[in-house]
């Protein structure tokens, strides 16, 4: 079961990309979950996938990197 609070949701899916994953869309079968359906959960938030990092991050962080 995944975590209702968006904030908590982002942490539990970046660190099981990070641990236990090789891509967005294993980390989705394993979890029956779409990966559209993800990525509109934490793009509410603020926050996209980056294929190439393998993780969710700020939509503001990346248009400012120093941030």
């Amino acid at each position: 079961m995944l975590p209702k609070d968006p904030y908590i949701l982002l942490s539990y899916i970046n660190t099981k990309l990070r641990d236990f994953y090789p891509s967005l869309e294993a980390l989705c079968d394993d979890l029956n979950i779409a990966p559209t359906e993800l990525c509109e959960q934490l793009n509410a938030i603020g926050y996209v996938y980056r294929k190439d990092l393998r993780q969710f991050l700020s939509v503001a962080a990346q248009a400012h990197p120093s941030l």
